[in-house]
């Protein structure tokens, strides 16, 4: 933007509380949600009847419409993505020294869930282009003992799923054939990928409705999707004590009023989406001839849903310029952001002990340049046009700083 138009957006009243660089509330609720929650609810009262139940109408509904809007044959709702990562690692069945790869920029919750399955975690570079694992490093890092590529969706962009597929079909395990690929879309609910939606590629996907992600089951909730039928009986037993089969289970249910909310945020995906996605490209048009900024790459084949809009300083300012640029934002505008994510190795002590000796350079150095600025589908083109001036003046300021 010029500098009338930045001098214009930077007259927006700054805000009384800092905005959040991820924001605290994805999606977000009509009075449809509402009414729905409690419809549930009173629904449950009749002490003769099912009361808030098991596995309830609601539940199935909820799961069958998020199949059929993936386009996956199998959806398993769950308590938390979470679970959902740690019970597809536990059915790998993993032994003493298999591997698993995947993609240090990411956030810890995918490689706790391999470490505690037992595997050993092998980290790979991401395209700095997409974020996303790097196939060709991904396909480097394969060896005899991998058991599985598991990847992230990272900030919202839909990872080349089909590109790991075929890695894992080259280079197949010696016991169990091809190797599974693990999608981690915790921050991609409903992204684009070529033609049709994340979720019925890989052996697996895991989404989340965490409180701050793009739709939302009153603050928690996962889903699983999959083709697989052996998966899905093993991940539909796991989360209610093993059913009748001879897996191993305990309770990690989704409830009946969460899934009755969820029928009505994936409804509204789409839409939540949509706004997101346009605040997004209208930002990047006024960012457009900031020289020191790389912007998100628009998307084609994988799509994006910008739940991070990310941006990266030059090289050169790497670490100390980018930290001057977050702070002149945070503190004399309340505009946060966040660095999401460094190498997990670098915020969990847990995975450092893991991964002793493992270091990955080139993530390094890119999360050093990496800004998360505020985004969200409820903000209006005057708040959008302020986070796009704050940090167009914070570059500035360290330009004449020098």
């Amino acid at each position: 933007m010029d500098a009338a138009q930045k001098r214009q957006a930077l007259s927006y009243p700054k805000p009384t509380t800092a905005w959040r660089g991820e924001p605290q509330l994805g999606g977000w609720y009509t009075e449809e949600e509402i009414e729905a929650a409690v419809a549930a609810i009173r629904s449950s009262m009749d002490w003769t009847g099912e009361g808030f139940g098991f596995i309830v109408q609601e539940i199935l509904d909820f799961e069958a419409a998020f199949a059929r809007y993936t386009g996956a044959k199998h959806a398993i709702s769950l308590s938390t993505a979470s679970v959902g990562l740690d019970l597809a690692m536990q059915a790998l069945d993993l032994q003493p020294g298999d591997e698993v790869i995947s993609p240090a920029m990411n956030f810890r919750a995918a490689h706790h869930a391999i470490i505690g399955a037992g595997g050993r975690l092998v980290l790979c570079e991401v395209d700095p282009a997409t974020l996303c694992a790097d196939p060709a490093d991904v396909e480097r890092r394969v060896t005899p003992r991998t058991r599985a590529i598991c990847v992230t969706h990272m900030n919202g962009r839909a990872a080349p799923i089909d590109d790991y597929v075929e890695i894992g079909q080259c280079h197949p395990h010696p016991e169990h054939g091809p190797i599974p690929v693990i999608g981690d879309a915790a921050r991609a609910v409903g992204v684009g990928y070529k033609g049709g939606r994340i979720g019925a590629g890989g052996w697996c996907t895991i989404f989340s409705f965490h409180t701050m992600k793009l739709m939302t089951t009153l603050g928690e909730g996962g889903m699983v999707t999959t083709n697989n039928d052996a998966l899905a009986e093993r991940l539909t037993a796991a989360r209610q004590w093993g059913g009748t089969t001879e897996y191993w289970g305990s309770s990690f249910k989704l409830t009946k009023v969460q899934a009755a909310v969820g029928l009505v945020q994936l409804r509204r995906l789409d839409e939540m989406n949509g706004l997101r996605i346009r605040r997004a490209l209208e930002r990047t048009e006024l960012l457009k001839d900031v020289p020191e900024l790389t912007l998100p790459p628009l998307p084609g084949e994988c799509g994006h849903t910008y739940y991070l809009y990310t941006v990266f300083v030059p090289p050169e300012w790497a670490g100390e310029k980018r930290d001057r640029i977050r702070a002149i934002m945070l503190d004399e505008f309340a505009v946060g952001s966040e660095v999401a994510n460094p190498p997990t190795y670098d915020t969990s002590p847990h995975i450092r002990k893991h991964t002793e000796g493992q270091r990955l350079p080139a993530t390094e150095f890119l999360a050093n340049r990496m800004i998360c600025v505020p985004i969200h589908p409820l903000m209006t083109e005057e708040q959008n046009a302020y986070v796009a001036a704050v940090l167009q003046e914070a570059v500035e300021r360290v330009r004449t700083e020098g």
